[in-house]
């Protein structure tokens, strides 16, 4: 059996661009640069058929270790909870206060950037604290 080397994570969503952007700001991410012989992503965007035009976008871990995320325009809108969802890991080894203090910050500068904050869940004798977060098309998200 061979083993896998890569992982991309794909979202359904209205807006694609917009979305990958978002995702950029909050995990350090960057689009990678278009396709040769192209300027901008705009200009590759141009050559494609009109019902292709803005359906996908693309960002990535610049150091080539995290999972890219794919972005890919649907015509349904979100209905239900998200089955599978990203930990932005930002407490890995605080507790109590301290991890909450650190949650709550990163929580500001995503709120800022469009997210919206939907519940904190206070450590119990199982898990540590998170805040549960939707981005800017409504998917969940924790900050853990």
């Amino acid at each position: 059996m061979s083993s896998i080397r890569q992982v991309q994570v794909t979202f359904d969503c209205a807006e694609p661009e917009r979305l990958a952007r978002f995702w950029c700001e909050v995990l350090g991410y960057v689009v990678p640069p278009p396709p040769e012989g192209f300027a901008t992503w705009g200009d590759f965007d141009r050559t494609l058929p009109p019902e292709r035009q803005g359906a996908g976008s693309v960002c990535g871990d610049p150091s080539g270790v995290g999972p890219r995320l794919y972005f890919q325009r649907v015509p349904e809108g979100k209905a239900v909870k998200n089955r599978v969802h990203l930990d932005v890991r930002v407490g890995t080894g605080l507790v109590g206060e301290e991890r909450l203090a650190a949650l709550e910050a990163e929580c500001a500068r995503l709120v800022a950037l469009g997210a919206t904050r939907v519940r904190v869940l206070l450590a119990d004798a199982f898990d540590e604290s998170c805040i549960v977060m939707q981005d800017i098309e409504g998917n969940e998200f924790c900050l853990d």
